[in-house]
C-alpha cells in the first residue's frame, strides 16, 4: 500500500465548504451566463458617460488593457485553486496516491471532451473541430494544479517558485525567443501561400527567413505562433486561439495564486478578519506589481501575459477577501443565496447555457409587442427586460438544480 503524500500535520482537515468560494463563484458564472449582455442592454438605453462606461467594462479589451469582463475567466480559475485544497486535504491524509492520481486524471479529460463538446463537438469534419477553449484550459490547469499541490502541498514556498518560475519563464520564452517575422493576418498569409503555393503552417514558416523576438502585437508574437504552427484542429481567431498552448503555463499560474488562498482560508490559527486583510493587501501588491511590470511587458489578456496573470490574481484574491469578509466574516449572506446556487453547479449550467439559448427563450416571453410596448415608454427599456427575463431564467434553472439536489461532478 502507498503511503499518503504528504504527512498530516501539514494538512488542515476541516473540511466544510466556504459559503463565500461558492458565491462568488457564482458571481462569476453570472457574467459568463449572460449579465455582460446588460452592458449592451443598456447602451441603448442612451449613449451618454455611465452607459458607455458600463458597456466598454462589460467587454473585452481589444489587445492591451484589462476591463472588467478580462477579470472573469481568470477568476473562475483562482477559484478552481482555491477549491483544489478543499477537495484534495482529506485525500492527501486519507486515500492512496494511485486513486487520487486517477480521479484528477478522470476530471481534467472530462472537463477536456466537455470543452470539445461546447465548441461544436463533431458536428464537423477535421480539421474543424475545435480541441482548445475555455474548458479545455480549465482542464489543462486543474489537471497541473491539482498534481503540484498533490506532490507539495506541505511544501508551500515549492509551489510559490512554480509560480514564479511559469511567469518569469513565460516572459523569457516571449521576450527572447525568435520565430518567423511572419504577420498572422489573412491577407498576409493568403498572398504568401499562393506565391509558395502551399498553406501548410510549416511551409509557411520556412518561406519566412526573417525572425523576431520581444514582439507582442497581435498575430505577430510567439505565443500566436506556436499556435499556428503546432495547435491542431479548428481555431476561434482561424490561426491562434486566446486559450492556446504556450499561455496555458501562465494560467496554471493563477490556479497555484487561489490554492495559497484556499490555505488561508482553512487556516484556524489565523482570524477571519486578518484573513480579509491578507486578501486585501496580497491582492493589491499583486496588481501593483503586474502594472509596473506591465510597462515592459504589456497588460494583454489574450495572450496571457504574466503581467497581467498578476494582475487578474490580485483582483481576484480581493474580490475573494471582499465576499468572504461580508458573508463568512459578518454572516451577511442571505443576499448571495442565488449566487450560491449558480455556484455550486457551474460547469451543468455552462453546458446547458451552451445547448439551449436562454436568450431566445426570453425573446418569446417578452419579446414582440411586450418589448416594442417597453421601447415605447423608455428608449431600450425592451430589451433590458428581455436580457433580465433570460437571466431570470438562469437563476430559476440554478435554484431547480439546487433544490433537487442534482450536481454535475467530473
Amino acid at each position: 500500500m502507498n503511503a499518503p503524500a504528504s504527512p498530516a500535520p501539514a494538512i488542515v482537515q476541516a473540511s466544510a465548504r466556504v459559503r463565500s468560494v461558492d458565491a462568488l463563484r457564482g458571481f462569476d458564472m453570472f457574467w459568463i451566463l449572460g449579465a455582460a449582455t446588460l452592458g449592451r442592454a443598456f447602451g441603448k438605453m442612451g449613449d451618454n458617460a455611465v452607459t458607455r462606461l458600463l458597456s466598454g467594462q462589460l467587454e473585452h479589451s481589444q489587445w492591451v488593457g484589462v476591463r472588467f469582463y478580462d477579470l472573469i475567466f481568470p477568476l473562475f480559475l483562482f477559484l478552481m485553486g482555491v477549491s483544489i485544497v478543499f477537495s484534495l486535504d482529506k485525500a492527501l491524509i486519507h486515500e492512496r496516491r494511485g486513486p487520487v492520481i486517477a480521479r484528477i486524471l478522470r476530471r481534467s479529460v472530462l472537463l477536456f471532451l466537455f470543452g470539445v463538446f461546447y465548441s461544436g463537438g463533431l458536428s464537423h469534419r477535421w480539421p474543424d473541430v475545435a480541441l482548445g477553449g475555455v474548458l479545455q484550459r480549465i482542464a489543462a490547469c486543474y489537471l497541473c494544479a491539482a498534481l503540484i499541490y498533490y506532490g507539495c502541498a506541505s511544501r508551500l514556498k515549492v509551489i510559490a517558485t512554480i509560480a514564479v518560475v511559469l511567469l518569469a519563464g513565460y516572459w523569457a520564452l516571449l521576450t527572447f525567443v525568435p520565430f518567423p517575422d511572419l504577420r498572422l493576418d489573412r491577407p498576409v498569409v493568403d498572398e504568401l501561400a499562393a506565391r509558395i503555393g502551399s498553406n501548410s503552417p510549416a511551409a509557411l514558416a520556412a518561406a519566412t527567413p526573417e525572425r523576431v523576438q520581444g514582439i507582442y502585437e497581435e498575430g505577430r508574437n510567439l505565443a500566436n505562433y506556436l499556435d499556428f504552427r503546432f495547435l491542431p484542429g479548428k481555431k476561434l481567431q482561424f490561426y491562434y486561439i486566446n486559450e492556446g498552448l504556450l499561455s496555458t503555463l501562465p494560467s496554471v499560474a493563477i490556479c497555484l495564486f487561489g490554492i495559497f488562498g484556499g490555505r488561508l482560508l482553512k487556516d484556524p490559527d489565523i482570524a477571519g478578519p486578518r484573513k480579509v486583510i491578507w486578501l486585501l493587501a496580497a491582492g493589491a501588491a499583486a496588481v501593483a506589481l503586474g502594472c509596473l511590470w506591465g510597462f515592459q511587458f504589456p497588460l494583454i489578456k489574450r495572450i496571457w501575459t504574466s503581467s497581467f496573470i498578476l494582475v487578474s490574481s490580485g483582483y481576484s484574491a480581493m474580490m475573494l477577501g471582499l465576499f468572504y469578509g461580508i458573508v463568512d466574516v459578518c454572516g451577511f449572506d442571505r443576499w448571495c443565496e442565488p449566487f450560491v446556487w449558480i455556484g455550486m453547479n457551474p460547469i451543468t449550467l455552462y453546458l446547458t447555457f451552451n445547448v439551449f439559448s436562454f436568450t431566445q427563450v426570453a425573446e418569446r416571453l417578452a419579446g414582440g409587442d411586450i418589448k416594442a410596448f417597453l421601447n415605447a415608454q423608455a428608449q431600450g427599456l425592451g430589451e433590458l427586460v428581455v436580457v433580465l427575463v433570460g437571466l431570470g431564467l438562469v437563476f430559476l434553472l440554478a435554484w431547480f438544480l439546487h433544490r433537487r439536489r442534482i450536481f454535475l461532478r467530473v
